[in-house]
């Protein structure tokens, strides 16, 4: 513990100069705008994810060189965001596979094959980028049938934020998908996933009927 703490008091001039522009005030777009000064440093990133805090983490993400995000840095990096609550941990995980993982071929094979992760985050970015291949527009890979079957078998007994994502994958199906349609709106039903949960103004309840309603009615009404 000495150790650790003696490491992280010897933080580049750069590191804590940045720090000190970081504090409960500051909003994505400015952890973005410092991003775009900055540029990729890995070692400054590693730098600013010592400190174990989320801001200055969600910043790290976004100045790391991609290339070097090994399989075994991964499962480091997902190590590390298990001190989060599960919502920051969540947001680090999908600010990641936004900003990172989804850039380059070889990343996407590697969240590619995160379908049976021992790492509940990992398997959550797995369904989140079938359902952003859907929500995006782009064409989805011919693994519909098998996504369907998966979420039919396994979503009740999954972990939250995984569960989350397996059902966000359903409903983007749903909307594209009409000869899948009714399916999608059986899963919701059948495991009453988010039925009834208050929603922000403006935001679709996550609740598989009610949201492959409303975004369907939506894109038919352009």
């Amino acid at each position: 513990m000495d150790k650790n703490k003696s490491i992280e008091i010897q933080r580049s001039s750069k590191a804590e100069n940045i720090l000190s522009q970081i504090n409960s005030k500051t909003k994505l777009g400015d952890l973005r705008k410092i991003a775009k000064e900055v540029k990729k440093n890995h070692e400054l990133a590693m730098e600013l994810w010592s400190t174990e805090e989320f801001l200055p983490r969600l910043l790290a993400i976004l100045i790391m060189d991609k290339t070097l995000l090994t399989q075994d840095e991964l499962d480091e990096l997902d190590k590390d965001m298990q001190t989060h609550t599960l919502d920051e941990r969540n947001n680090l995980m999908d600010w990641l596979m936004a900003n990172q993982l989804t850039k380059t071929k070889k990343n996407i094979a590697l969240i590619e094959s995160w379908h049976n992760s021992p790492s509940a985050l990992q398997r959550r970015v797995f369904w989140y980028y079938q359902a952003r291949l859907r929500w995006t527009g782009q064409t989805p890979p011919d693994n519909t049938e098998e996504l369907l079957a998966a979420i039919e078998a396994t979503i009740t007994q999954e972990e939250p934020e995984v569960q989350w994502a397996m059902n966000f994958t359903a409903g983007w199906i749903g909307v594209y998908g009409e000869e899948f349609r009714a399916r999608c709106m059986k899963i919701g039903e059948n495991t009453g996933l988010y039925k009834g949960d208050m929603v922000s103004k403006g935001c679709t309840p996550d609740y598989l009927p009610e949201f492959i309603t409303i975004e369907v009615n939506k894109r038919m009404n352009k």
